[in-house]
């Protein structure tokens, strides 16, 4: 029996078992080891290919964002309205055949967005360019789902085939440490309590993925998914934004009425007629937690007019390194003046963390 057939009589397990209490270890189970199976099969196509399927796409500018969303939503005439970028637009499916990338110049960031061919249902098993587009969001900074005002649920459509291919929108990593040891067992301490997996369930799951002796730390209440997402090692955890495009085509109260409905909110726009367009460029710009450092010259000049560029938590390394390959080898120190430092002009090191509109002087030597 192939692996296909192995998922195929899981999931048929699966569909045929009444969920209930005493049900759940058996499903959680059974869906931990469709997971593996899942990725046994990819790790195989993979090595028959030679090399993971993906649009070949440089990163650029100070984040990366992509536009995902089925065939025809307006992907990317919303492009050319926020970026330079001319990407082909006409009114038929699959009109964009490859990436398109475009530069959204906002409050000083340079914002890579690209445009990605409409996706299908069953993209995330290989339909039409599925695999291939969403192998170029897991390494985005930001996704946007944009979505026909007229197609609401092709919301839910979108986050499932990322989640198929290990994309995990608007989520974080399980807090749950797994460190194997040689012998000894599974030990697990926990420092909530359990409500969605016993400790026999964790264990079970951990022998699916052939881990037989670990120490396991559990500091969130995770249900058997997301032991699941740690013991795969492979996730991303991207935040999103969702679109909702042609709402020229609408009065007023639909909109509202979708607001008040739909479990999701959104940004409602018109990029063929460019409505909010200006309010969905603040949106993605205050969602990419962007910090602006202005860099001040020894002489006591301080740059007001063109602020450097850092996603928030950076560090006076992460500014060096955007200066200057080198400058972290000939780094003395740095003077600060702003919210992140007690007083202005304090000398810090490299691991300080600035925070918005803080004022920079790095001293060399």
């Amino acid at each position: 029996m192939g692996l296909p057939e192995k998922i195929k009589k899981l999931e048929d397990d699966i569909h045929k078992t009444q969920i209930n209490k005493k049900t759940e270890h058996h499903i959680g189970l059974l869906r931990a080891k469709i997971a593996k199976l899942k990725a046994d099969m990819e790790e195989q196509q993979s090595r028959k290919s030679g090399s993971r399927v993906g649009f070949d796409v440089k990163k650029s500018g100070d984040a990366t964002v992509v536009l995902i969303g089925l065939p025809s939503v307006g992907k990317s005439t919303l492009l050319n309205r926020l970026t330079n970028a001319k990407s082909k637009v006409a009114a038929y499916q699959f009109t964009t055949l490859d990436v398109v990338p475009g530069v959204m110049d906002y409050e000083g960031a340079r914002i890579q967005v690209l445009d990605l061919p409409g996706i299908i249902k069953g993209a995330s098993s290989g339909k039409g360019l599925g695999k291939r587009v969403l192998a170029v969001a897991r390494s985005a900074d930001l996704i946007l789902f944009i979505v026909d005002v007229f197609q609401p649920e092709a919301r839910g459509l979108l986050e499932r085939e990322l989640r198929s291919t290990g994309i995990r929108a608007d989520e974080s990593p399980p807090n749950v440490v797994i460190e194997k040891v040689e012998s000894g067992g599974i030990s697990i301490a926990s420092q909530v309590k359990l409500t969605k997996m016993t400790e026999g369930l964790i264990k079970d799951i951990l022998r699916v993925y052939d881990v037989n002796g670990a120490r396991v730390l559990i500091r969130q209440d995770v249900d058997d998914q997301q032991l699941v997402d740690v013991l795969s090692g492979n996730r991303v955890y991207v935040p999103s934004l969702t679109v909702m495009n042609k709402i020229d085509l609408v009065n007023a109260g639909f909109t509202t009425e979708l607001t008040r409905k739909l479990p999701y909110r959104f940004v409602p726009v018109s990029a063929e007629s460019d409505l909010n367009i200006n309010a969905l460029k603040a949106e993605i710009y205050r969602r990419l937690d962007f910090v602006r450092i202005y860099m001040r010259r020894r002489t006591g000049e301080t740059d007001f007019e063109e602020p450097m560029v850092v996603r928030g938590g950076a560090t006076i390394g992460d500014v060096c390194d955007k200066v200057h390959r080198g400058m972290k080898d000939e780094f003395r120190y740095a003077q600060v003046w702003g919210k992140s430092v007690k007083f202005g002009g304090q000398r810090v090191g490299m691991t300080h963390r600035l925070m918005d509109k803080d004022v920079l002087t790095i001293i060399t030597r």
